[in-house]
C-alpha cells in the first residue's frame, strides 16, 4: 500500500503578511481554490492502491488541517501532532513507525504540503518509476530538473542510470553561489533538490537507526505512548522533547548506500518567496499578477494581491506589494528574501502581526477585531453551523452581543436562550458563558468587549469539545 505523508509543519515567514504563524502558506489558497495543503492531497488522486494520507502537523494548526480535508470530504489516516518541531527526519519517522503498525510493508509517500506541482501527470509518472526501487528497499528522492541556476535550493548529483531518469545519488550540495548554481546547469548533472522522498517505512527505520539511533529510539519511544484526541494522535511531549532535531538529508540521505535519484520535470516550485511565487503565477500582458481589489497604470513586471481594501499603484516595476487588513508590505521583486529579516524585527518587538492573522481561525469559526480602543474592543465573530465555544469566564471583561446574522443559543449563568438577527444580550463579568450555533447557516455576530483587560489569555475555560485545556 502506498501511503502519502504530509509534512505540514512550516510556518513560511518569507510570505508575510500573508503567511503567518497561525495560518501559514499552507493552508492559503495561494494558486488555485483549494489550499496548498488540498492541492497536495488531491495531487495523488491520480497514483494507484493509495491509503488514507498521514498528516504530521504542529498542536497549533490541528484544527485547520482537520477543516480542511473534512471541507474537502478526505479523510487522514491519522492527524499526528508534534509536540514540538524537531525538523523533518523525526516527522517522518512517527508516520513510518505509525504505518508499520497497520502495513508492515507500507511504502511512504513523504511530500511537503506547501509545494506547488503543475503538471500532476508528469509527477505521478515520476511516482511510478521510482516505486520499484521503494519496493525493493532503496530511499527514492525526487530531483527537480533545472530551469535556472537558482541560489536558493540545495542541488543532487546524480551518479550511474538504473533506469529511465532514475540514478544512483552521487552527492547532495548545499546553496550554491551564483556561479556555482550556472556551472552546475550547464554540467546537466545536476537537479534542485525536491524535499519529496518515496520509501518503504521499514526501510527508512532500518537507515534511520543506523545512522541516527537516539533519533529512533526517541520516537519509537513517544509513539509508545500516544493518545488520541478526537481526529489527532498525540505523541508523548516527554520523549519526544529528547529526539534531535534534523532533516532527511543530514539525518540518513546522506549517509545511506540505498539512495536514488528520480528525475521529475513537472513545473515543481516550494513557493518559498514572493517571486517565486510570482513565477508561477498566471500574469497579464504587462507581466503582472493582480489579485483582489487592483487597480494600476504603468506597472511591470509586479505582484500586487489585496485581501481588504483598493490597492493603487501607479509607475511601478518588479515590485511585490501585499495588503493585508494589519499590514501593508513592498519589497523589491529581487529581495523578498530580506522579508524573513521584517518577521525576525517583529517577532523581537514582541508584536502580533509576526503571529497572527487580522482574521484568527478557531475550530469552531474565526473572529477578527474591528475597532480597539484602551478599555473597549469591538470583534465580529462567525460561528460554524453545529458549533459551539467553550463553557468559559472572564475576570476583566464584560461582553455585549448582537446577532446580525443566524441564530443563537446561549448559556448565560444558569439561563439558557436562544437569540435571533438583532436580538443581543450582556455577559457581565465573571459570569459563566457559552456561545452556540444551533443552525444551518454560519452564526455572525458583534460583540462588545469592555474592561480593564482584554487580552485573549483572560479566560477560564470549564468545558470544551475540542479538548484545549486552560
Amino acid at each position: 500500500m502506498l501511503v502519502p505523508v504530509l509534512l505540514s509543519g512550516g510556518v513560511g515567514s518569507r510570505l508575510w503578511p500573508l503567511s503567518r504563524e497561525s495560518f501559514p502558506k499552507q493552508f492559503q489558497d495561494l494558486t488555485s481554490d483549494l489550499s496548498m495543503l488540498q492541492e497536495t492531497a488531491a495531487r495523488v488522486d491520480g497514483l494507484d492502491n493509495v491509503a488514507d494520507p498521514l498528516v504530521v502537523c504542529n498542536e497549533e494548526h490541528r484544527f485547520l488541517v482537520a477543516e480542511q480535508f473534512r471541507n474537502e470530504k478526505r479523510r487522514a489516516a491519522a492527524i499526528i501532532l508534534e509536540p514540538e518541531g524537531k525538523n523533518t527526519a523525526p516527522a517522518v519517522a512517527l508516520a513510518a513507525l505509525r504505518a508499520v503498525q497497520t502495513d508492515p510493508e507500507a511504502v511512504l509517500l513523504v511530500l511537503p504540503a506547501d509545494h506547488v506541482i503543475q503538471q500532476v501527470e508528469a509527477f505521478c509518472e515520476a511516482v511510478g518509476r521510482g516505486l520499484p526501487f521503494a519496493q525493493k528497499g532503496q530511499l527514492v528522492t525526487f530531483g527537480i530538473v533545472p530551469t535556472s541556476p537558482e541560489t536558493g535550493y540545495g542541488y543532487l548529483k546524480r551518479g550511474d542510470e538504473l533506469a529511465e531518469s532514475t540514478f544512483t545519488l552521487a552527492q547532495f550540495v548545499e546553496k550554491p553561489n551564483r556561479a556555482t548554481a550556472e556551472a552546475y546547469l550547464d554540467s546537466g548533472e545536476y537537479c534542485w533538490n525536491s524535499g519529496m522522498f518515496l520509501f518503504s517505512a521499514r526501510a527508512y527505520l532500518e537507515e534511520l537507526g543506523k545512522y541516527q539511533p537516539a533519533m529512533l529510539k526517541a520516537c519509537e519511544q513517544a509513539m509508545a505512548s500516544t493518545q488520541t484526541d478526537i481526529d489527532f494522535l498525540r505523541v508523548d511531549a516527554k520523549a519526544f522533547a529528547a529526539c534531535p532535531a534534523d532533516s532527511i538529508d543530514y539525518a540518513v540521505m546522506e549517509h545511506t548506500d540505498r539512495a536514488v535519484m528520480v528525475a521529475l520535470d513537472c513545473g515543481w516550485s516550494d513557493v518559498g518567496s514572493w517571486s517565486a511565487l510570482w513565477d508561477v503565477a498566471d500574469k497579464d500582458e504587462q507581466n503582472n499578477y493582480l489579485h483582489g481589489d487592483v487597480l494600476v497604470e504603468d506597472v511591470k513586471n509586479s505582484y500586487l494581491r489585496s485581501q481588504d481594501r483598493l490597492l493603487a499603484a501607479v509607475g511601478v516595476d518588479n515590485l511585490v506589494i501585499v495588503e493585508t487588513p494589519d499590514a501593508v508590505m513592498v519589497a523589491d521583486k529581487n529581495r523578498v528574501q530580506d522579508v524573513k529579516a521584517i518577521v525576525s524585527k517583529l517577532k523581537a518587538d514582541g508584536r502580533d502581526e509576526a503571529k497572527f492573522q487580522h482574521r484568527v481561525y478557531r475550530p469552531w469559526g474565526s473572529y477578527e477585531s474591528l475597532v480597539v480602543g484602551d478599555l473597549f474592543q469591538v470583534k465580529r465573530i462567525i460561528v460554524k453551523p453545529g458549533e459551539r465555544l467553550s463553557l468559559q469566564m472572564h475576570h476583566h471583561r464584560a461582553e455585549h452581543w448582537i446577532v446580525v446574522k443566524g441564530t443563537a443559543e446561549v448559556v448565560r449563568g444558569e439561563e439558557t436562550m436562544i437569540l435571533s438577527e438583532d436580538q443581543s444580550t450582556y455577559i457581565p463579568l465573571g459570569t459563566k458563558h457559552r456561545l452556540s450555533n444551533p443552525g444551518v447557516i454560519p452564526l455572525e455576530l458583534i460583540e462588545v468587549q469592555t474592561g480593564s483587560y482584554l487580552g485573549e489569555d483572560d479566560i477560564v475555560r470549564f468545558e470544551d469539545v475540542y479538548g484545549r485545556s486552560q
